[in-house]
């Protein structure tokens, strides 16, 4: 390929100011270094770009298609050039995310709304076709933060830790397990449970609770919404464990109470993940900072 963007805006200079001087003091070259320039692209392609002999100077039919393509090809490299050092001061940029946390929507829509106030020109999106398996789709950069509970060891990744959680079974007031102060996985053998529409394995109640005590509970139901999962617990057509976060509004209605799981609690941590390359972006930061302070 022979033409190149600084060919294109010497001929846009020269039709735009009719003459080589000005194109020239526009350009901040000498008139030998711009006509010598012109010539070459003539000699290249075989034909001339100008009327010698016209004041101001004329194009031809090929300097008019050459004239043609610089006035649409560079200012969309202006354009791409001032976006991406907006990006690189992090003003702009993408952020799209996914979640291994179902309950976490509950928590991330409130953060989102502040987020998009303070920085309107980040991309955000949710990306929930990536929620089941986001650490490899993170890495390819196919998002470009997680949410996760599951921190791992990875030379490419970061997890920042946002805050710490109690795992609670809820259930409702009058419900025969709100008599005991804490909750054992055999206690749920005779309870329908009610989760979040996922595999099991994201589930801690399950890999972290009931099945390394081999215990099955009576029945499992399951529901989209942590609104109707704790509608069915009200009505008491099962119990669900949940995040400490999720039944702060809840508790306060007096138609559900929760348990811990097990003496000891089942306690965790959520970390947002994010690639190391990315760490100090600002936007990114200050997502990581405002996730931090929802829950403080």
């Amino acid at each position: 390929m022979f033409l190149e963007l600084r060919h294109l805006r010497s001929l846009l200079a020269i039709h735009e100011g009719g003459n080589l001087a000005q194109a020239a003091k526009r350009l901040h070259l000498t008139q030998s270094a711009l006509s010598h320039q012109i010539k070459a692209v003539e000699r290249y392609f075989g034909t001339a770009l100008f009327l010698r002999n016209t004041k101001p100077l004329q194009l031809t039919p090929a300097g008019r298609q050459l004239v043609g393509l610089a006035g649409s090809v560079l200012p969309e490299v202006e354009r791409a050039e001032n976006e991406l050092k907006r990006i690189a001061k992090g003003v702009s940029g993408r952020l799209h995310l996914a979640i291994e946390c179902h309950a976490c929507f509950e928590w991330l829509m409130p953060v989102l709304d502040g987020y998009q106030q303070k920085w309107p020109e980040v991309e955000v999106d949710i990306r929930l076709e990536m929620s089941f398996d986001p650490i490899p789709a993170l890495q390819k950069g196919e998002v470009d933060l997680v949410i996760t509970s599951d921190p791992l060891t990875l030379p490419d990744l970061l997890f920042e830790p946002l805050f710490d959680y109690e795992a609670l079974l809820v259930m409702a007031s009058c419900h025969p397990l709100a008599e005991r102060p804490y909750i054992e996985p055999e206690d749920l053998a005779q309870h329908t449970l009610i989760t979040y529409p996922v595999n099991r394995l994201r589930l801690d109640v399950f890999s972290r609770f009931l099945q390394p005590a081999g215990v099955e509970p009576a029945a499992v139901r399951q529901a989209e919404l942590t609104a109707i999962i704790l509608l069915l617990v009200a009505s008491q057509r099962g119990v669900a464990a949940l995040p400490d976060w999720v039944l702060q509004e809840a508790a306060q209605k007096g138609s559900l109470t929760s348990r811990p799981l097990s003496a000891q609690g089942m306690n965790g941590t959520l970390y947002a993940a994010i690639r190391r390359t990315e760490q100090a972006v600002d936007f990114m930061r200050d997502f990581i900072n405002l996730a931090r302070l929802r829950q403080m």
